[in-house]
């Protein structure tokens, strides 16, 4: 039986526990997309609170992909030194960190025309997307390719591919926002095809040399959107495609946020978890530790994904670790804190 706090392999990623900091936007970047002394301090202070993973929050694959146009970026070569020194932070104190790759889609409010599997925009405080053409699906694949190519150069442990919260690839997987009549809409297997060709973009970008993970929304609450079986039928494809991990959450594609409370999106997960076998990644106000443990030690999760907890104690889990009578391993220089 597992803990919060032993190790986990996910291909050839070892992590020394099951914690991860969560994407977070910050939309602290210039228009530039390049990281700061704000991400400097952000991200290094989290990789100094004992998680075995740090997760960039959404970084674009593309600049009309931006939700911002504060977000940060990996669609141009300058955008690469500074992340690969956030990386090298997080290296040198005991952390692993993770890049989330993203494209907004027709949640981007960027002076770019918007794109879209379909013309419907997202509320009636959005601009109505462009509905993408082949040409425009085959940018987007590019884009994927090149910011993998250069989350390697950055030195990233992992790419978590964003399919999860209304962005584009969450539209195309969903009846609500994918209304094509082509083989990239009508079935579940149409909508699919355009996220498994972008995940074979990234795996073919990373051959193998990191793990290659998405994050879903498994729920929309909606009845016009799919279903918890869809989901999981989504996921196994993904898995075969070559996904080494699914990092659960839900909703983002109906402009209103369902109902939050300490693990309210664990079902998702637990159902998810009984169908796939690569490790699942547990979202959703699990601050808790002894919540945390209970969703490891009883099989719901592999690792408990926390954000919201880490802005408020960038130490959480050396907290959690205290609360749960296990030892923390803190840097050197505050040890004193901790004796």
């Amino acid at each position: 039986m597992s803990g919060l706090f032993d190790v986990l392999e996910i291909n050839n990623l070892h992590l020394k526990n099951r914690v991860m900091v969560s994407p977070m936007c910050q939309y602290m970047a210039g228009e530039d997309g390049i990281a700061n002394e704000w991400h400097t301090v952000h991200y290094g202070s989290f990789a100094l609170g004992g998680p075995a993973l740090v997760m960039t929050e959404a970084t674009a694959v593309e600049a009309r992909g931006r939700i911002t146009v504060r977000d940060l970026g990996i669609y141009d070569d300058r955008q690469v030194e500074p992340l690969r020194k956030l990386v090298e932070f997080s290296h040198a104190h005991g952390a692993k960190m993770g890049i989330q790759m993203a494209h907004a889609g027709r949640k981007a409010i960027v002076p770019e025309a918007t794109l879209a599997p379909s013309a419907i925009a997202f509320s009636d405080k959005y601009p109505e997307p462009l509905a993408m053409t082949k040409e425009h699906m085959q940018e987007v694949l590019d884009a994927y390719r090149t910011a993998a190519k250069r989350a390697l150069a950055a030195g990233f442990d992992v790419i978590e591919i964003h399919a999860a919260h209304g962005y584009l690839l969450h539209e195309f997987l969903s009846p609500l926002s994918n209304k094509r009549n082509d083989e990239y809409g009508l079935t579940r297997d149409g909508r699919i095809r355009f996220v498994l060709e972008v995940i074979q973009e990234v795996n073919e970008a990373v051959e193998g040399k990191i793990p290659v993970t998405v994050r879903i929304s498994a729920g929309e609450y909606d009845e016009q959107g799919y279903s918890l079986d869809d989901v999981v039928y989504y996921c196994k494809q993904m898995v075969e495609a070559g996904i080494d991990a699914i990092d659960v959450s839900s909703g983002g594609n109906v402009p209103v946020a369902p109902p939050s409370y300490p693990g309210y999106q664990l079902p998702f997960a637990e159902v998810i978890k009984q169908a796939i076998h690569v490790p699942i990644m547990a979202v959703g106000i699990l601050e808790d530790p002894k919540l945390a443990e209970h969703v490891i030690q009883s099989g719901k999760a592999d690792v408990i994904v926390i954000g919201r907890g880490f802005l408020r104690d960038k130490h959480w889990a050396h907290s959690a670790a205290l609360a749960l009578g296990k030892e923390p391993q803190v840097p050197e220089p505050y040890r004193r804190a901790y004796l």
